[in-house]
Order: C-alpha cells, then structure tokens, then sequence
C-alpha cells in the first residue's frame, strides 16, 4: 500500500480538489492500492480558531459561521451532489454551532474544547473529499481518524500511542479493503475517546502513522511546493528543488524552520525505513525530493539546505557562582522542562561562566520567570547575574551530512557571514557535524540565507547587487556598458551584476530580482518614489542585500556625506565623485578605516585620470615596498584640452567655450580654469603618497584675471573671457616665441602640493600631450632616474564609467 497525503493549497477549492482526483485516477489505473488522507480545507481551520476565540469573547463570529457553513455546503454540491452527504454536514454544522454557544455562555475555550472545535473542519472536509471520489467511479471510505490513532491527553499537542494506535490501524485496515480509504489528518483521540489533536504539522504526522501503521511501501506528502528546497523560496529568489535527503538531514531542516515536512512526520515512517516523496499537486509530474535512510551522496554541494527559524529569543545565564558548580545545567533545563518551555539551541563556553539557549520568542516571559524562581537564591546573592535577554532574533543552520570530516566548511559560512557584515551572536555544532547553528539579528536574515546560498550552491556565479546614485553621463553609459559585458562575465568569470537600485536627483527606482537595463530609464521614470540621497542609502540599507555596491557617479556634495552610513552597512563604495576624499584628512582616514575594518572596499581610481590606473599604480608601489617622493601631472581633462590646443590659431575664449560644449568642463567653466578641481585631485595624491594635507595647505597660482574669475554668471563669464582675450594671446604669444608649451601642471612633493600654468620646452614630458589626454610622472625609490609615467585621456564619459565598472570588477 501507499499512503498519500494532500494538503496546505491543494486543498482550497474543488478545482484543486478534481486535480487531486486525477492524481487518484491514475494510480488507481495502475492498480496501486493507496491510502489518502487530507487536512481540512485551506484556511478552514484558522477560522474555527478565531471562531472559538470570539465565542470565548463573547463577541460576534455569526459571519465567519456562515462563511465557514457555505463553503462546505458549496464544495459538497459543486463535487458530489449528494444528499446524504449534505445531511450529514448539516448535522455537523449544528453540533458546531451548539459547541460554540456553549464556549460563549462559559466565556472560556480550553485547549479541549479547541481541539474538539478544530476537528470539525477535518472531518468536514474529509467526508466531501470521499463523496467526491465515490461520484468520480472511485470506490472510498471515510475513517475517523479518532477511531484509529490513540493519544494521551495533551491537547493542543498529543503524544501518540504507537501500540494501540499500530494495532487499531491492523484490525481497521482489512474492512477498507476495495476501497480508498480517505482518513482525515491532524486529529486523533484519547483511550476514554475525547478529540485530541496532533499540533504543528498534524496532518503530515496522521500520513506517516498510518503509513507505519500499514507498513506502506511509500509515503507521499502532496503539498503546493515541487519538494524540499535548498532555502526558504520567498526569502532566496534562486533557491531549488533538492533530488533527494536522508532521514536525519529532513530532521535537522524541518526542526530549524523548513516548512514542507515537519519533524514528527519522518520518525514513524524513519522507523519502518519507508521512503518519503514530497510532490506537488499543481506539477504531478515533477519528481520532488526523495526522503530515505541513505540520501544520495552525489549532491554537488556539500551542504543540502539552509534554514532559518525567526521570531526566537536568547537567553543568557551567567556568573561566577556557576564556574566548577555541579547541576547548574540541570536546574536550568528542568526549570524549562517544568514550564513547558523548548529549547532550539544551546551553547556553554568551556569556562562555565555562562550558558547561552535559544527560545521561541513567544515563551520569553514565561522561561525568564522560570529561571529566576529556580535561581533565585543565587541572583539574591549576586552568584549569578538576573536573566540576560536578547529578542528580535533568527536562528540559522546549515544541514547535510557530507559535512562530517569536511574540512573548511565553518570557515567558508562564517566568511561569507563576515563579508556581508552580519553578526553571529552565538553558535553551536554537534559532534554528528550534521549542522551548523548560530544566531543572528532577524533583520540580517534574508542576507545572510542569500549570501550562504550564493557561497553553497552557486559559487561558480557570484552574483552583485549594484546601487547607482547618478544616471547622467558618466552614470548611463556605466550602465550600457555593464548591459554589453553581462553575458560575458557570467560566461568566463561566472560574475553576475545585478543592478537593483537607481537614482537621478528626482526620482528613485528599486527591483531587488534586478532591473532591466535595456529599459531602466522608463522604469525610473514611471516610479513613484521621490528621489534624496538620504531617502535612497535608507531604502538601500532596508533591502540588506548581500554582496551589494553602491556607486556615485554624481558631483554632488551631500551624497559624500552618506558614505560612512553605507560603509557601516556593510556595502563597498565605488565612485568618481571627488568630494569625500579631497575633503579633510580625518574623513578620508575615516572612510579608509571603516572599509577596510569591515573587509570591504571603498574604490576612487576614477578620482583621478578618468579611466587611468594611477592611483592603484601608487597603492601598488607602496604596498609592495616602495616609496613614493614625488608626483607632476597634468591632470585636468578639460585643461588638458583647452591648454594642449592653444597654439594661437584659436582664440582662447573659443577653446573654452568648445571644451564646454563637448562636455569636458563643469557648467560653469570657472570650476576647471580656477584649478579647483585639479587642487582636489592633488589632494588625492599627496594623501595616497602616506602625507597629511588639508586644502588650504595646496597652493594655487591663478591663471584668470579677477574680472574674468569674479563674473556675475556664465555669461558673464564668457563676455568677460573675451574681453581680456589679449591677457591670453600673450601668454600664448611668449610660449611659442620660446618654442614652449602652455600645461597646467600639479606637483607634490614630500607632502607639499601646488598648481601652476608652466612654459614647457620640448625636454618635459608633458611637451606632446594631445586632446584631453592626461599624464603623471611618478619619482619613486625604484622609479628615480627614470620616472613612472602614466597617460592617456582624462576626462569623457566611456574612460570614466569603464574606470568605475574596473573598480567594481576589483572587488569580486
């Protein structure tokens, strides 16, 4: 025989339920000779609760009566029609009805009385079900699962009586013979016959008794899932279907949180080694899991599952009366044990100082008052310390048992917990290393089940979730280009870029499964959500994605000043926004410190030279030992221009006004011409050197006459420029007399920093620039007589973004 058991959304509706028959249809073609049993209908038995709990109120559940009456009469209509059936639910309704009158007049509802108001909904659902299939040809019988599975009286819970109940299934189960017997799940009865009920997953526990009970050959639980997965499939977007799982990997999956089986389903059928499948009923065809005492070993992934158990606290038991003290441990558990208190998790450090265990939330109140009652003498006397508290918390665990004799599994979870900045409050591994438990902050839960995930079971592809503030130029084709080279870097370095966050300075758009980059910019627009750099680093934070980045590619000032907010969450910035490390030298440390504290990374190679690798060609010397003296540079993108194509047969006005229109200077061009930016680059590079420099301490020759720098606006500006054009014209006039160069040239040296326009012969190296091309002659103890020069263009849209996006690359 096999025992099939549907259950959960399977069972919500007659469409659902003719599917169920068909199912039934076709092993019964195959002359397979089953057992069903069935939970009452969807959500039916959270209406009998909070029915029972009105009634105790004494206030009014007459509408969810009669929406609970309807729905059966209807389904019993819609699938069998029969008027015998329809009696019989009618008989029942008054019996419920009668039930609830009587817990309204007593203004109580014991765990009794709840369990016999919850049976009503099994029992209910169980006769439709039968009557349906006796109308669909297939011959079936209702059992009363009361009349076969014995318990004690612990209602709410019961414990089951295997040797009564294992002999009332063997008596039962010749008279059901030519028939399906439909037995209906999660209720059972005492030996004096008062209605109890299984708890928590009761109608998987019925399924799994009878199938121990007949000794099936296979038990198979149908639910609305296509088996057990590798994590919870709400909360990891590419969790999947696990093939197979031994008994005792089901046990640790289900006890820590994993909801398609539950534990006291699999030690009935463990017992009798019967293989357990779980199916869906909306994909028969699908194979599911396959639950047995062996499991298959060849899983690619070492771990099978990670669960996650929230809503839990911890609890803390310490001081130095406990240290060398016999019983304290069992004084602690009994205290529990008394209070009906379960324990999920315990950890003790080897200095017996403390004693950490983890609770479901909800028993908190009731497990402190235990403690301290059996402590109270001890706390008293200050020999230990009042119960110490921790709520709000989850507890993880990491199942499968290749992990036994498995070096480097602890320190591959903990490390991909560490690089996403979450917390491990407390830990705890048996000597089966069967799993791995720890305790977390629940906030940190959906990260960290994505970020053991990706480690697990998709570490040939790491995935990055990318924030971008800034979608102009430099941000769009930062984006085109991550488009262009995705399918790339997923192929040959198995990287994938998920950009989930974006942001212009009016709006903001967010889609944690990514956004489509080949219509972000509809998607920005059609967004509601007003945009702020504060608004937009707190939804980025509330999302807590693991493995996230977030880039500026803005100029503004305020974002900066959100960069140590998104250090401490643990996200790596990349960006080629100026302001956050050319503004004081304690930020900059600051910044430095918080992301290499929390082993991430803080990246501004496009701070200086575009696209150029000048500031890690700098880290790279002195983190290998050298030392760097001196730095010149031609480091402007738009001065480079403008002073590599004053030759005089341009006006100097023109050649502004042109670099302006090709995007290379600010708006207002006075930003470029007043050396402002080329003064903060040079900040940069004397504090990545190893020196101390603050902005006032760079000197600044000025190039632009007052009446020119002084200008009411832009233009302004421009009228002013060319009046004083003649200033120029000298100034270009003498270079080419001299058969010298017009550069603006950055020098620093020993932690002094200063910008000039130079007149430079055919001997400096800055003599050929061209276009916007930059150059930096870096003077090291290894690079003395013949400097380090680096050069190309510095300053445009494509080098800039492909500087960012190398920058992200670097970090994975």
């Amino acid at each position: 025989m096999k025992v099939l058991k549907f259950g959960g959304s399977s069972v919500g509706s007659p469409e659902s339920i003719k599917g169920i028959i068909s199912i039934v249809k076709d092993r019964v073609a195959l002359n397979e000779e089953i057992a069903l049993v069935f939970s009452a209908f969807s959500k039916v038995t959270d209406q009998l609760i909070e029915m029972g709990e009105l009634a105790s109120k004494d206030k009014d559940y007459d509408h969810l009566l009669d929406q609970y009456i309807k729905r059966h009469n209807e389904a019993a209509t819609i699938l069998s029609g029969s008027e015998s059936l329809l009696a019989t639910l009618s008989e029942n309704h008054a019996h419920l009805k009668n039930l609830l009158v009587g817990v309204r007049l007593v203004r109580e509802v014991s765990s009794r009385t709840m369990d016999y108001v919850l049976s009503f909904g099994e029992r209910n659902s169980n006769l439709i079900i039968a009557a349906a299939l006796e109308s669909a040809g297939l011959p079936s019988l209702f059992v009363d699962a009361r009349d076969i599975i014995k318990t004690n009286k612990e209602f709410g819970s019961a414990k089951v009586n295997f040797a009564i109940t294992n002999e009332k299934i063997k008596v039962a189960q010749p008279t059901w013979k030519g028939k399906i017997p439909v037995v209906t799940g999660f209720i059972a009865s005492d030996i004096g016959g008062l209605t109890t009920t299984l708890g928590r997953g009761g109608s998987d526990y019925t399924a799994a008794i009878l199938a121990a009970g007949v000794e099936a050959e296979v038990l198979e639980i149908w639910t609305d899932v296509d088996g057990v997965l590798t994590s919870d499939p709400r909360k990891v977007g590419k969790a999947y279907t696990l093939p197979t799982l031994s008994y005792a990997e089901a046990m640790e999956m289900s006890h820590f949180g994993a909801k398609v089986i539950y534990p006291p389903t699999i030690q009935p059928a463990l017992s009798k080694g019967i293989p357990i499948y779980i199916k869906n009923t909306f994909n028969p065809t699908f194979p599911g899991t396959l639950i047995s005492k062996e499991g298959k070993d060849d899983f690619p992934s070492i771990i099978k599952g990670i669960t996650a158990l929230s809503k839990t606290s911890l609890l803390r038991l310490q001081g130095s009366g406990m240290i060398g003290v016999t019983g304290i441990s069992s004084r602690l558990f009994g205290s529990l044990a008394r209070a009906k208190v379960n324990i999920i998790l315990i950890t003790q450090a080897s200095s017996e100082h403390s004693i950490c265990l983890a609770i479901a939330e909800k028993d908190t109140r009731t497990a402190v008052e235990a403690i301290e009652e059996e402590f109270e003498k001890e706390i008293a006397a200050g020999a230990i310390d009042p119960t110490l508290v921790e709520k709000g918390l989850t507890v993880m665990a990491i199942v499968g048992e290749r992990m036994k004799h498995t070096p480097g599994v602890a320190g591959k979870l903990f490390e991909s917990l560490g690089k996403n900045g979450i917390n491990v409050i407390a830990i705890a591994q048996g000597s089966s290393e069967l799993n791995i438990s720890f305790v977390i902050d629940s906030k940190d839960e959906s990260k960290a089940l994505n970020a053991i995930h990706d480690s697990f079971f998709l570490s040939d592809n790491r995935r990055i979730n990318v924030y971008l503030v800034g979608v102009g130029l430099i941000g769009s084709t930062l984006l085109q280009q991550i488009e262009q080279q995705r399918e790339e870097l997923i192929r040959n370095f198995q990287l994938e870029i998920n950009v989930v966050g974006i942001s212009n300075s009016r709006k903001m758009f967010f889609n944690p499964d990514g956004i489509a980059l080949n219509d972000w910019k509809s998607s920005l627009e059609k967004s509601e959500l007003a945009s702020s750099p504060a608004s937009f680093v707190k939804h980025m934070t509330e999302l807590n994605l693991s493995n996230s980045v977030f880039i500026d590619c803005t100029a503004n000032k305020d974002v900066p000043l959100l960069y140590d907010v998104i250090l401490k969450a643990n996200i790596s910035i990349a960006t080629p926004n100026k302001v956050a490390t050319s503004s004081s030298y304690a930020k900059y440390l600051e910044l430095k410190k918080l992301a290499a504290d929390r082993k991430i990374h803080f990246k501004y190679e496009t701070n200086v030279g575009a696209g150029l690798p000048v500031i890690s060609s700098i880290q790279n010397l002195i983190n290998s030992g050298d030392k760097v003296h001196k730095i010149e540079a031609v480091v402007s993108g738009s001065l480079s221009y403008i002073f590599n194509n004053f030759d005089g047969s341009k006006k100097f006005s023109d050649l502004v006004m042109e670099a302006k229109q090709l995007g290379y200077t600010e708006p207002d061009p006075r930003e470029d011409l007043s050396g402002a930016d080329v003064k903060r680059k040079l900040i940069i590079l004397t504090r990545e050197m190893g020196h101390a420099i603050e902005a006032d301490e760079v000197v600044v020759h000025p190039i632009l006459p007052d009446a020119v720098m002084n200008a009411a606006d832009v233009e302004d500006f421009f009228v002013q420029l060319i009046a004083h054009e003649e200033y120029f014209t000298g100034m270009i006039e003498k270079a080419n007399s001299e058969k010298k160069v017009l550069r603006f040239v950055g020098v620093t040296e020993n932690g002094k920093a200063s910008v000039s326009l130079q007149f430079l012969g055919q001997d400096s190296p800055f003599y050929s620039l061209a276009s916007s091309d930059n150059m930096f002659v870096i003077t090291s103890n290894r690079y003395n007589k013949r400097p380090l020069k680096v050069s190309g263009p510095g300053a445009g849209a494509e080098v800039t973004a492909a500087g960012v996006f190398a920058d992200l690359l670097m970090m994975f």
